[in-house]
């Protein structure tokens, strides 16, 4: 189990664990496992705040739970309510450090961004999450209890429909964490997610793509690409430097893929660098024989970046160069950009001096 503690108080977080590591602990604590189940109904589906409101729990396991752990919240310390309905939240975590997640609101249902590292080791050029560096990784329970606290905001029947891993963080950096992130959603008596409704986002860490094609949780796979030659890439994004695009699309063509389901590939448009009709070219060349959409997305400018939005008719060029050739190209408008949290804007300031947490 995760034993992420508190200074305030040292039980470990229930959100932590799995229901399948719940159920094994009760019985090692002579009760009944089926009470893990029940446990985890009452905390996220009906998400309640603590022990004492599972009613149908029983004394005994009520009381087992509570003396050995703990029911955490996340509050916003900060909302950010952007005029397209999302909402920017910054979330002060209880060792002082800061992360920030984004609920989406769409014309039918809602999205949420969650991140799954305080802040990113990559560097990307591009990004402004890069400039924190890496502070250190979120354990299942703090990803977790983002989804809740978006929940929290959802309007009268309002549907929160995805979710997808791509705020602060590289997520495959985060891996053992994220999977068990990932059980948590679509355990049925957890937050009971579709699969196909939750995206994880990769810069394209290798090893880990090929790890999480043989996982039992089939989650959505986007690999975050930007760049169709190896020297912009690199440029771009300094991972290409270890996993050059020639591998990286290798390692695409084996990835395992249920029917229906394509590899999303990212691709942002950066005026002068992305955005010509020979990248567009080159890119219909570089991902030729994969099953994969492309989802474009204008660059979102941020204050100090040297990157700029490309104008509208080159990015509906761009899109129309590809949809012309057969190839699956959607647009994203980025939510949030007024109050900086569409992709690429997440930044916050931490207290204290950065570390190298290892990944896990």
């Amino acid at each position: 189990m995760s034993d992420s503690l508190s200074p305030s108080n040292p039980l470990p977080l229930i959100q932590d664990v799995t229901r399948q590591e719940l159920r094994e602990w009760l019985v090692s604590q002579d009760l009944p496992a089926y009470r893990a189940d029940q446990a985890y109904t009452w905390l996220y589906q009906r998400r309640v705040a603590g022990f004492g409101e599972m009613v149908n729990l029983g004394k005994p396991a009520k009381s087992a739970l509570g003396a050995h752990f703990r029911v955490g919240r996340l509050e916003p310390a900060e909302a950010l309510h952007s005029k397209d309905g999302s909402i920017k939240y910054r979330f002060a975590l209880e060792d002082g450090r800061s992360i920030e997640s984004v609920l989406m609101e769409h014309t039918d249902h809602h999205t949420v961004c969650v991140s799954s590292q305080v802040g990113c080791a990559l560097g990307c050029d591009f990004c402004q999450t890069a400039k924190m560096g890496l502070v250190r990784n979120l354990t299942p329970g703090e990803i977790v209890m983002q989804v809740l606290a978006a929940r929290r905001d959802l309007p009268d029947g309002g549907n929160l429909r995805n979710i997808v891993f791509m705020g602060m963080g590289e997520p495959f950096h985060n891996y053992t964490n994220v999977m068990r992130a990932l059980e948590i959603f679509t355990d049925e008596h957890g937050f009971n997610f579709s699969q196909r409704r939750i995206t994880v986002s990769t810069s394209g860490l290798l090893p880990q793509i090929r790890k999480f094609g043989q996982e039992r949780v089939k989650a959505n796979l986007a690999v975050s690409l930007n760049g169709v030659t190896d020297e912009v890439r690199t440029r771009l994004m300094p991972v290409n430097r270890t996993y050059n695009l020639q591998r990286l699309v290798e390692a695409c063509k084996a990835y395992p893929l249920e029917s229906r389901k394509r590899i999303t590939f990212e691709y942002i448009l950066m005026k002068g660098v992305t955005d010509s009709i020979d990248d567009a070219k080159r890119l219909i060349r570089l991902l030729h024989g994969l099953k994969f959409k492309v989802n474009l997305i204008p660059y979102n400018e941020a204050p100090g970046s040297q990157y700029r939005r490309p104008d509208w008719e080159d990015v509906r060029a761009f899109q129309q160069h590809l949809l012309n050739r057969g190839v699956v190209a959607t647009l994203r408008i980025s939510k949030g950009q007024d109050v900086q949290g569409a992709c690429g804007q997440l930044i916050v300031g931490q207290p204290h001096i950065r570390s190298t947490a290892a990944p896990a």
